[in-house]
């Protein structure tokens, strides 16, 4: 098992640019004092197009991942955060890619992450959808996996697509009350999760652990099987392969 901290990933940062997003990500954790540790860092594929699954509840979580895996990622995030001003200036630093509002959400997903994973690059997506981030959530729990990012792996045409199941294990955290839902909803009216009560949680991590699953590498016989009856058999494969292995990283990492 190889274990970096966040100081020696800094010591052999890659040839880059002083403003991209991977040194937007070390600076953000940096300033926020923010002590990350990564567990099994040797299983993250090096050459390939990467579809990086993680669960989620803070802001912190793209810049954290981003810091681990030591590779610039492209995260579709949700359309409220292209909405809300803050926010909006961060994840265009970061990277990310907003989705269009609820009725073209998927379309827009699997359009820009389909051309990006062509590039290639690595992706970044986090199943749970957006409900984590505006309700308080426990560090080791995960809700339901949404199942476009396997979609998405199986619909791809493209050989050596590695999905890379990722679990961010909080340690030592402060959570606040952020703005009230009902504001965000004066900023995006079509956004459902605002249609509710309470406060948006600001979840900032202080220790938090970073542990790397084994990459599912996408089949050409599991992309037949996808375009027939099987379908749903193999989209579910692949969801629950992730699901279990991020459940099973936070019961270790969680500590």
């Amino acid at each position: 098992m190889l274990t970096l901290s966040l100081e020696e990933l800094k010591l052999n940062p890659p040839l880059m640019s002083s403003d991209s997003p991977l040194h937007i990500s070390r600076w953000l954790l940096s300033a926020l004092g923010t002590r990350m540790f990564l567990y099994h860092a040797d299983l993250v594929p090096q050459d390939s197009a990467v579809l990086l699954v993680s669960n989620h509840r803070s802001f912190m979580d793209a810049p954290v991942l981003m810091a681990a895996v030591n590779r610039p990622i492209r995260f579709a995030c949700h359309h409220y955060m292209d909405q809300v001003p803050v926010m909006r200036e961060m994840v265009k630093l970061l990277g990310c890619f907003p989705l269009d509002s609820l009725e073209n959400r998927q379309k827009s997903f699997f359009r820009q992450a389909g051309k990006l994973l062509e590039s290639p690059q690595v992706i970044g997506v986090f199943p749970e959808g957006g409900e984590p981030m505006v309700q308080t959530t426990h560090p080791q729990k995960t809700r339901e996996f949404h199942r476009g990012f396997a979609h998405l792996a199986l619909r791809t045409p493209i050989r050596n697509l590695a999905v890379l199941p990722v679990a961010i294990a909080s340690c030592e955290e402060s959570n606040s009350a952020g703005v009230p839902l009902k504001l965000l909803s004066l900023i995006d009216p079509s956004e459902p999760l605002f249609d509710q009560n309470g406060w948006h949680p600001l979840v900032i991590y202080h220790r938090v652990n970073v542990l790397i699953g084994r990459p599912y590498w996408v089949k050409d016989s599991e992309r037949q099987h996808y375009r027939g009856k099987d379908a749903k058999t193999v989209v579910a494969d692949l969801t629950n392969y992730c699901h279990t292995q991020i459940d099973q990283l936070l019961t270790q990492g969680c500590y």
